[in-house]
């Protein structure tokens, strides 16, 4: 991409910021759609994107919606070509606000339509499995089991696990005060199972893998440092392995089990929805469809005139 459209992008980048103070992967996120964009107008002859015209953005929409790519046989997602069309849009409406262009070329762009999509959700036998897996009597094991333990009792986001300091959790309360998206804080219950690991974990594993090195991580590595997603993500994907083969697996697992199951024994949608950190219900509500499938499961298979 040109400095011209580079620099375009980070002064896109850093206004969002301010307005809404976005997390740093969402803005990676904008800053990748947008870069993609910006080479590909670039091979079409296009020096700026400020020039790009309605018909460019149809162009290249309908591109990547056709593209083919390993293991996709209709190109992208429909999910990751409407956060495509969010980007470029949002992109453009800044442009207008700030007079950078005359016309916003997204303005007869029309989403595309987005199927409904249902998480996978383990059953809680085999959540139970996979909290047993491993050898939780070595500091690393001890941490990982109670990592596990805090994500299904809190429903927290795997970002939001790695990122929590010391000074977030309140073991006396039972609690942790969660930064989510936007910086947004919300407080989140643990419960007994999850704290009770938490503080063995506080006792008997962290001094063991820190060795004397200061953090403000609860979750650190063997190095010294705090966990990464990608690490943690890897961490579920063998243990899972081992625990419940042939399960689908992402790295929201935990979470969609710990919405699905609250709702299953009775949880109020708002509860879950604030729980969660969702913005809107719209989004909590995916799990009501998992619950209800549950629930007419279970009707089949114990009443009697089922």
């Amino acid at each position: 991409m040109n400095a011209h459209n580079a620099a375009l992008l980070d002064e896109f980048c850093d206004a969002v910021w301010l307005e809404d103070g976005l997390a740093k992967n969402t803005l990676e996120s904008y800053r990748c759609d947008l870069r993609l964009f910006g080479e590909w107008h670039e091979r079409q002859g296009g020096a700026s994107l400020l020039s790009a015209t309605e018909a460019d953005l149809g162009a290249y929409l309908a591109a990547r919606s056709t593209r083919r790519g390993a293991g996709k046989k209709h190109g992208i997602r429909s999910s990751t070509q409407a956060r495509l069309h969010s980007s470029l849009k949002r992109f453009y409406q800044f442009l207008a606000r700030a007079r950078r262009i005359e016309i916003d070329p997204t303005l007869k762009l029309d989403p595309p339509k987005k199927a409904p999509r249902f998480p996978k959700v383990l059953s809680e036998e085999d959540v139970e499995s996979l909290l047993a897996e491993g050898d939780a009597e070595t500091p690393l094991g001890l941490r990982d089991r109670a990592m596990l333990e805090v994500l299904y009792a809190s429903g927290l986001r795997v970002s939001e696990l790695v990122r929590l300091k010391l000074a977030e959790v309140s073991h006396d309360m039972g609690v942790v005060r969660v930064f989510g998206k936007g910086s947004k804080e919300r407080v989140v219950p643990l419960g007994e199972e999850a704290l009770a690991w938490l503080s063995r974990y506080a006792k008997e594993g962290r001094p063991a893998i820190l060795k004397k090195r200061a953090s403000d991580y609860v979750f650190v590595t063997a190095r010294g440092g705090p966990m990464t997603r990608q690490a943690f993500w890897h961490l579920i994907k063998k243990r899972a392995a081992r625990a419940i083969p042939g399960k689908a697996l992402s790295p929201h697992t935990l979470r969609h089990a710990f919405a699905t199951h609250l709702l299953n024994h009775g949880a109020d949608l708002r509860v879950v929805q604030l729980l969660l950190g969702h913005a809107d219900i719209s989004t909590t509500q995916i799990y009501t469809h998992v619950a209800r499938e549950r629930l007419k499961k279970l009707h089949q298979d114990h009443h009697p005139r089922a």
